[in-house]
């Protein structure tokens, strides 16, 4: 029996629904409020109590508006007032699917995240790139080789870095992190190297610098185009020798730590125009990971805005929001130039309720696009998105989305997106 193209199951009273509905139940209920044995209410309240999340949508007469209003409270999705139009009727029993399709797969995702272990539960995503990321990780990590990340801004740079580090043989040791941009040339020397009693004015007593504080552990540089050209000469003997000196001191103090830098820029085109040491940059480049902006793995953001969600939520001890259909398209939508970190101060305005234009439904990518890239953009976030849904099946999207397979399988193709079928 179908309703609409939806499947529908029919019983007699709700004692008979109460055999077909459990924890998990992947459709809605409907349900009129009179009925022979238990009424519509006693059901909601039941349902709630097996799953609280299990959408019922309510049939009323036209003098039961105040149970209708009871019912709501009770938990029950939404109510149709009789008479109504099958339109309508269809229109909410979509609605509720939708919700409940949503519902399912945050409890799917949050599953998969408890689950996973090491590397996979770092770097979150199903997209082939992330994949391909985890999978340069493994090859790496277990050795003491330096590397070189490179990424846009807030791509997870130093979360990288800090998984080559736990999963790395240097575990135990410090992981010591150093922006190279954030403080000035003289005192980054200091913050490098270390110093020794009246190597300078106001120098006391000794300090042991970063590479050494790393002695043993992982070093992470992080906008490593901006160290000054003298920084990069002494870091360049350090990497080659393994042992530096303190500022005020002859005494060379041998370092074994693992080097992981990490950039924005295009290192070897800045050493073509003189602006970073090719040598420095030939040295780190032994082993390069590249993380992929947010915009081009697309179908990872539910997944991630699911747990920076489940996170915030429990940092703020929120009650952990449920995210409608259309804002997960706005997420999809959204370019995203602040890359995860922008994604994850989105989670956290959600968890707060502090709604943002990214959460609104999508209906326009970028007015500046020329209509035909704006459309393609929309159009392989909403397959994106379904397949999530789905689990990644071409089946049940190709079914949800109403398009042939053989349609979608073109236009998966077409925009590099991954299935599990």
């Amino acid at each position: 029996m179908q309703l609409a193209g939806i499947s529908v199951a029919s019983v007699a009273s709700a004692e008979a629904a109460q055999q077909r509905v459990s924890a998990g139940f992947p459709g809605v209920v409907v349900t009129d409020m009179r009925l022979g044995g238990m009424d519509g209410l006693a059901f909601v309240r039941w349902a709630r109590k097996v799953e609280a999340a299990l959408p019922v949508i309510m049939i009323t007469g036209h003098g039961d508006v105040t149970l209708a209003v009871e019912a709501m409270r009770s938990g029950a999705y939404d109510f149709i007032p009789k008479p109504f139009s099958p339109e309508h009727l269809v229109e909410v029993v979509q609605r509720a699917l939708e919700k409940r399709a949503l519902t399912l797969e945050v409890e799917s995702l949050r599953r998969r995240l408890e689950g996973r272990v090491g590397i996979e539960a770092t770097l979150i995503g199903r997209s082939p790139q992330m994949a391909a990321v985890r999978r340069r990780l493994e090859e790496v990590a277990a050795s003491k080789v330096d590397v070189l990340i490179r990424g846009e801004t807030g791509t997870g740079k130093e979360l990288v870095a800090r998984c080559l580090h736990e999963q790395g043989p240097n575990a135990t040791g410090n992981f010591v992190a150093l922006n190279c941009g954030g403080m000035p040339e003289t005192l980054l020397d200091s913050e490098l190297f270390g110093h020794e009693p009246g190597a300078f004015s106001g120098a006391q007593k000794r300090r042991i610098g970063k590479i050494e504080h790393a002695n043993g552990g992982t070093l992470f540089l992080d906008e490593l185009e901006t160290m000054p050209m003298p920084m990069q000469i002494k870091l360049l003997r350090v990497l080659q020798e393994r042992q530096l000196e303190r500022l005020g001191s002859n005494q060379p103090v041998k370092v074994a730590c693992r080097v992981v830098a990490a950039t924005k820029e295009d290192l070897a085109q800045l050493a073509q125009q003189g602006r970073f040491r090719a040598d420095l940059y030939y040295r780190l480049n032994v082993v390069t990971i590249d993380l992929p902006p947010l915009r081009e793995r697309r179908e990872d953001i539910p997944l991630l805005f699911e747990h920076f969600l489940t996170q915030a939520a429990e940092r703020y001890q929120r009650p952990l929001p449920v995210v409608e259909p259309e804002e997960v398209h706005g997420l999809m939508a959204h370019d995203w130039p602040g890359n995860v970190r922008e994604l994850r101060n989105a989670a956290d305005c959600f968890a707060l309720g502090l709604r943002n234009d990214v959460l609104a439904p999508a209906e326009v990518i970028d007015r500046g696009l020329p209509l035909a890239e704006a459309v393609e953009r929309f159009e392989r976030s909403l397959i994106a998105a379904e397949l999530q849904r789905q689990g990644g099946s071409l089946t049940r999207a190709s079914e949800a989305l109403r398009v042939a397979k053989t349609t979608l399988h073109d236009k998966i193709k077409k925009y590099a997106l991954k299935t599990d079928s």
